[in-house]
């Protein structure tokens, strides 16, 4: 019902940015209630929540660990969500992940992205 595509991971140096793009589409994306997430997964280490945003664009949330330095925003016309990373750490390597929930209330991500290689390197 919704499908997800990723785009924009890569290689960049500590203190460096990057930009995430996940495009989504569907008959029913779109509507006031939907939401959109990043999350990310380590090698060894639990999947972790990044960050998310209301389609609205009314809400969003942060991880205290990236608060400050990464922002999520969303194009409606383009039906794209965006995480802006800047002031990059060599922690945030991960593989990044997008996903998309009906209910941005409910806390639950049904759908997700196959997911983006993140490298940050000193």
């Amino acid at each position: 019902q919704v499908q997800l595509v990723e785009s924009g991971g890569g290689s960049v140096q500590a203190g460096g940015s990057l930009r995430l793009s996940c495009a989504a589409s569907g008959r029913t994306f779109g509507s006031y209630g939907m939401g959109m997430g990043w999350f990310r997964q380590a090698p060894g280490k639990e999947r972790e929540f990044v960050g998310d945003i209301s389609w609205s664009g009314a809400s969003t949330s942060y991880a205290d660990s990236v608060k400050g330095r990464f922002t999520i925003s969303r194009d409606n016309a383009k039906k794209t969500v965006y995480l802006q990373m800047n002031s990059l750490k060599l922690e945030d390597t991960a593989v990044y992940y997008c996903a998309a929930t009906k209910s941005y209330s409910s806390g639950r991500f049904e759908f997700w992205g196959q997911g983006t290689q993140v490298t940050v390197s000193s």
